[in-house]
């Protein structure tokens, strides 16, 4: 399968040496569009890849899907002429706070006949999530996630502080760079209104840690993450990242658990 790869920034860097470099099978990035072609072009000769500045152009390449590494401006601008073309899969999920660009990516992938794939991203078990909503039984969803507090506050804490309890929509809206689980959780299960979050500000902590807890005919379920950070950039996590190639990895598969 050859990608066109939007972005140029840690995770990209991450899926050109995991895929390209380390040869992984059935999975190539042939093209990649970027921005500012002189700041990258060493991307065209490290990893063999062909570098564009024109969507049109970039899409008209011989690529069979494109993965959206860039940023949520990107999504804005660059993901519905994209859908139209190719299957997406889209990383800067913070995007789709946006109800009215969450509706118009779903309406061009059905017109379209496109696919658009969210990777799970920093947490796990949307798959028991889907499964056990499947008839609509699920009654709650409430996601704790705990962050170093610098990353969350200016003020200097000894001990964690609660600095949001709410739901889902109202968390997006007032930390959007920090609760892109929550949306992938919010648009797996109950919705955003439905789905609770809690946002705890921790000064004895160094990752970030999400604990889900889901509710409903099926029973009840409990999981936490601890996520290490990606190497190259500690305010991307690595799970988040290994998510994209996993993703990647399944489209093809012919033996799909889960």
């Amino acid at each position: 399968m050859k990608i066109g790869l939007i972005g140029a920034g840690a995770i990209a860097h991450f899926l050109l040496e995991e895929i390209n470099e380390k040869r992984q099978e059935n999975l190539r990035i042939t093209s990649v569009f970027v921005r500012d072609r002189e700041k990258h072009h060493l991307l065209e000769s490290n990893y063999g890849v062909k570098l564009y500045t024109e969507i049109d152009a970039f899409l008209d390449s011989e690529i069979d899907i494109v993965v959206e590494a860039a940023n949520i401006e990107a999504v804005h601008s660059l993901l519905p002429a994209a859908i139209r073309r190719k299957d997406v899969v889209l990383i800067s999920i913070g995007a789709l706070v946006d109800e009215e660009l969450l509706a118009e990516l779903n309406t061009l992938a059905n017109e379209f006949k496109r696919r658009l794939y969210l990777p799970s991203g920093a947490i796990g078990g949307l798959d028991l999530l889907q499964n056990a909503h499947v008839l609509g039984t699920v009654t709650s969803v409430a996601l704790t996630t705990r962050k170093p507090a610098s990353s969350l506050i200016e003020e200097t804490i000894e001990i964690e502080k609660v600095i949001f309890k709410g739901s889902a929509t109202e968390a997006i809206r007032r930390y959007p760079k920090n609760m892109n689980v929550s949306i992938v959780l919010a648009l797996a299960g109950i919705g955003f209104d439905e789905t609770s979050v809690t946002l705890v500000a921790d000064p004895k902590i160094d990752k970030n840690i999400h604990q889900v807890e889901m509710t409903g005919d099926f029973g009840e379920a409990t999981f936490t993450i601890k996520n290490n950070p990606l190497p190259a950039n500690p305010k991307t996590s690595y799970l988040a990242a290994m998510s994209i190639l996993g993703t990647l990895k399944k489209i093809k598969q012919k033996l799909l658990i889960g």
